[in-house]
């Protein structure tokens, strides 16, 4: 099996401003934590945008993105849901640490990369809020992985702006989509739908550039 694996994000990770924070280090623009990269801060070797069939929401208080909720996957497949994502083209020991800053871990996580791809997922046990490893098919003779929650976080909890304007920026970037495909693509989702009416979700879009 190859050094290489395909991180997916489908949150704030979308942005490649953001992600790079956990590969070179940084504060992310409109979060409050500095991270310290990975021990290899070698940049991806690729980048693509990707929709995957599970279904997205917003829960928890993040601390870091001004006590806002952030993004989270269901666990199991739903193949009328279509959720935006991008991976990146990552090393293992890259993807290990980048599991273990997003779970604020003190040491890398103990990772079976083939158990996963046999099973379909792995529990991370004493891990932070992303517990659950998913292996979400192969693009280019390479797997792809992400990560979500075990459960089911309730209650749904709307994003702070800074948050999902990160977000925005990243589907921009990565799916070229108009921002009217992007506010009916958003405003529906749990965590969304009752917290952001149709116009505040549209000035949102409009200034993430």
């Amino acid at each position: 099996m190859s050094d290489y694996i395909w991180y997916a994000s489908y949150g704030s990770n979308l942005l490649e401003e953001r992600f790079l924070c956990y590969i070179c280090g940084g504060q992310p623009k409109g979060a409050i934590k500095r991270y310290n990269g990975c021990v290899d801060k070698s940049l991806p070797i690729k980048k693509k945008g990707i929709e995957v069939p599970y279904r997205l929401y917003f829960a928890k208080k993040a601390k870091i993105w001004n006590g806002g909720g952030v993004a989270f996957i269901h666990h199991e497949k739903d193949a009328s849901q279509q959720t935006l994502a991008r991976i990146y083209l990552i090393k293992k020991a890259q993807f290990l640490d980048v599991v273990m800053q997003e779970n604020a871990l003190t040491s890398r996580p103990l990772i079976d990369f083939e158990q996963i791809i046999d099973k379909g997922k792995q529990v991370l046990d004493k891990a932070g809020w992303y517990d659950l490893l998913l292996h979400l098919g192969e693009e280019e003779g390479a797997p792809i992985f992400t990560f979500t929650t075990r459960g089911l976080f309730q209650p749904y909890t709307p994003p702070h702006e800074s948050y999902l304007s990160t977000i925005i920026r990243g589907i921009k970037e990565s799916h070229q989509w108009t921002d009217q495909a992007i506010s009916n693509y958003l405003i529906q989702k749990e965590g969304i739908i009752s917290n952001y009416s149709d116009a505040e979700l549209s000035e949102l879009i409009r200034k993430s550039i």
